[in-house]
């Protein structure tokens, strides 16, 4: 009896070493660095999370995995439902699970500013590397990293770009935009409608849109609409835009409304065109989704069938052939973790001061272009680094219409032009 008594005793004591190790050390096999993808689960932007991720660590694990120090170590990734769509609050709590049960080394993901503050602040409390891979707001980072060094060190931003650079975008395209109807229709002063999500992130683009259209494009803001990210009907806001004589609508949603919004302002042929940020037209099934009605549809995106650099259409190419859809933003998952790995892999440990030292010099190609992080560990937005692109729905087809050929001196291969709806052309002509 004593002798069973001590072997328990002995058990007991050795499944307690390797519980007090994480889950690093396997019985069998090499080490796993644990890696938590956290977003919206149920939706796309947390589907791409992990597709994203999913390719990365089988295309590292299947080369040998990440070397550390004199050892080899293989990527095991942790899905973290952040549920932040639905109910932002739930996001800190899953992200504090993750840390202190599932003994997460690093965290990947982001997209609802409501959520992602709080799961960013948890992380900096636990020290852990955390690389935004879906939010844009540029105060998850300013005000943070630059005031508070020492706490948001661990903070990175690998896509999308900052919501300043994603207007400047907006703005080219409105421009260009305003120019083509000013030439056709004869119009000296243009009028805009902003409908845009009520959601924390986009208050500044609105805030910016309504200061610089009229000060900067010589264009009127009708009107601010807001309808809620799920609203599945959007009838009195478009009708309203309509009666606001908006030629141009300035959109701005992230959610399911964009949906809405798309299929509705075909089906009642607003004569208006629409652009800006619209995150379920970067889906392959938004033509299906809209029935045909999102054509002309206009949106800034991150990955398209255009060739920014050598690694761009493979990326794209092995993305739809895996999932049947193209790549979200959030799908840059997949690059946060090949930066994240060849971090680890100059600093030769999972220390995250010392892998923080290695991710500041990142500068990389890859399929957005040449990332390098700026000295709050954001995205160098321009024409030598990453620009982002803008997508346009064309009878079907999702093609790349932005940067315009010769823009800051770049010429992607792949870029289509744009197109202002006909209808829009024609209820103004005639009128």
């Amino acid at each position: 009896m004593r002798r069973v008594t001590c072997l328990l005793l002995v058990a007991v004591l050795v499944g307690s070493l390797f519980g007090a190790s994480g889950c690093r050390k396997q019985a069998v096999g090499p080490p796993t660095i644990k890696i938590g993808i956290a977003g919206p689960m149920a939706f796309i932007q947390g589907e791409h999370h992990w597709a994203g991720a999913t390719m990365a660590m089988e295309e590292i694990n299947a080369a040998g995995g990440v070397q550390v120090g004199g050892e080899k170590w293989l990527i095991e990734l942790v899905k973290i439902d952040t549920n932040e769509i639905l109910s932002p609050e739930d996001a800190a709590t899953a992200v504090e699970r993750a840390i202190t049960v599932d003994k997460v080394d690093f965290l990947i993901g982001g997209f609802r500013t409501e959520g992602v503050f709080p799961m960013t602040e948890v992380a900096m409390d636990h020290q852990k590397i955390f690389m935004i891979a879906g939010a844009a707001t540029n105060e998850l980072l300013v005000g943070r990293v630059d005031t508070n060094y020492d706490r948001y060190k661990y903070l990175f931003r690998v896509t999308p770009i900052r919501s300043t650079d994603l207007a400047k975008i907006c703005f080219e395209m409105l421009g260009y935009t305003g120019a083509i109807l000013r030439q056709v229709l004869g119009a000296q002063r243009l009028r805009v409608a902003i409908l845009a999500e009520q959601l924390q992130w986009n208050e500044a683009l609105i805030a910016g849109a309504q200061q610089m259209l009229p000060a900067l494009l010589g264009m009127d803001v009708v009107g601010v609409w807001r309808p809620s990210a799920t609203a599945t009907d959007v009838t009195a806001e478009l009708t309203a835009i309509k009666a606001a004589g908006a030629h141009i609508i300035f959109q701005i949603n992230s959610g399911p409304v964009g949906i809405t919004c798309a299929r509705q302002w075909g089906e009642l042929e607003i004569p208006a065109v629409m652009q800006g940020i619209n995150v379920e037209a970067q889906k392959l099934g938004f033509w299906q989704a809209t029935r045909g009605y999102g054509n002309y549809e206009t949106t800034l995106n991150t990955y398209g069938r255009v060739s920014i650099n050598e690694t761009t259409m493979p990326f794209y190419n092995a993305f739809v052939e895996r999932f049947g859809e193209a790549p979200a933003y959030t799908a840059g998952a997949h690059q946060a973790i090949e930066i994240l790995v060849a971090a680890i892999e100059r600093a030769g440990t999972l220390d995250s001061d010392a892998v923080v030292a290695e991710l500041e010099k990142t500068d990389v190609i890859g399929p957005t272009g040449r990332l390098v992080f700026d000295a709050l560990h954001d995205v160098t937005w321009g024409p030598a680094h990453v620009t982002g692109i803008v997508t346009q729905w064309q009878d079907g087809e999702m093609v790349v219409v932005w940067p315009f050929p010769g823009w800051q001196g770049l010429n992607y291969e792949g870029i289509k032009p744009y197109a202002i709806p006909p209808r829009v052309i024609q209820y103004w002509m005639s009128r």
